[in-house]
């Protein structure tokens, strides 16, 4: 029976993770401190006789060494998300990001385990050439722009990781997350979608910020997590990098009426500028979609959840939470 450690398994995506390996037959660790993790998104496993939690940082060595030496693999998925929360808190972003990841590392290699670290898009910055391809350029704004902390700390997080391949022959594996969307997001922290949702249903104004014409895909988080969990099992995946995402492009404004629409609201979209909404300065990108090539070569996979299905999934996640 392999045994798997979720860092961050309390959050939106690890605690999907956390119910796909226990379906599969894993015994799953947790451990989250509840930044913006939920004991609620665990409701479903809490208790499951193969599952146990950890409310714990990351960063507490001696808590980390214990249930590492007790694992097979680490999905690594901890780490600070949310625009709103990378600006307004910058210290925390680069320190949990890399600080995280480096204890993971190390006590990873200590016990020679399985590293499945989760990046982002962010990484590739204002890039220009589309799709992205996960070895393009990346190209960052100014360290004068925290907006920017996020990406340059994940950055670190996969220099890091794939030195320790490299370098000690450490099995890992990195993954850049394109806007992973479904029922249990938080819109607490700006995530676009949840907004959008919570916003329609009540008919209050839908802000979309900026102009609109922000072109991005959203990719349903059970199509993500079984793309996570067959990288797991590749051993050809170890030492390299993997998009993972939608093709499926959409303009901010238009998941905006797509929203309006399945939620039978009779909500207002509303234009926001970017200062008013973040900071001064906030540099957007007009364009984010992934190239999937390596990933369907090295495991076969593609996402298969329409956009429309997977509103109705967050909508219908919503109804029920009220």
């Amino acid at each position: 029976m392999t045994h798997a450690l979720i860092t961050g398994g309390a959050g939106f995506i690890g605690s999907h993770l956390a119910e796909t390996l226990l379906e599969n037959g894993y015994t799953v660790t947790v451990i989250d401190n509840l930044s913006t993790g939920s004991i609620r998104n665990l409701k479903r496993i809490d208790q499951h006789p193969q599952f146990r939690c950890a409310i714990e940082d990351i960063r507490n060595i001696h808590v980390m060494d214990r249930i590492v030496s007790e694992c097979d693999v680490i999905f690594h998925m901890a780490a600070a998300v949310g625009v709103q929360r990378i600006i307004s808190e910058p210290i925390e972003t680069i320190e949990t990001n890399i600080g995280g990841t480096e204890v993971v590392l190390k006590t990873a290699r200590r016990y020679r385990k399985r590293v499945m670290i989760a990046s982002t898009s962010e990484v590739y910055g204002k890039g220009v050439k589309f799709p992205f391809e996960e070895d393009d350029d990346s190209l960052l704004g100014p360290t004068t722009r925290s907006r920017w902390s996020y990406a340059a700390s994940k950055a670190i997080d996969e220099f890091l990781g794939l030195a320790y391949f490299r370098e000690v022959g450490l099995p890992v594996t990195i993954f850049r997350l394109f806007n992973t969307i479904g029922p249990r997001q938080s819109g607490q922290y700006g995530m676009v979608v949840p907004r959008f949702v919570q916003w329609a249903m009540k008919g209050e104004p839908i802000r979309v910020y900026g102009d609109g014409r922000q072109q991005r895909c959203f990719c349903n988080v059970h199509d993500v997590v079984q793309a996570i969990y067959r990288l797991s099992l590749s051993s050809e995946a170890a030492g390299q990098v993997f998009n993972i995402g939608s093709s499926e492009e959409v303009t901010i404004y238009q998941l905006a009426e797509r929203v309006r629409e399945r939620a039978h609201s009779q909500s207002l979209i509303h234009l926001v500028p970017y200062e008013e909404a973040y900071e001064v300065g906030f540099e957007d990108f007009l364009r984010r979609v992934p190239s999937l090539d390596r990933i369907k070569r090295v495991i076969g996979w593609q996402p298969t959840t329409p956009l429309d299905m997977t509103i109705d999934q967050i909508i219908a996640y919503h109804r029920e939470e009220k």
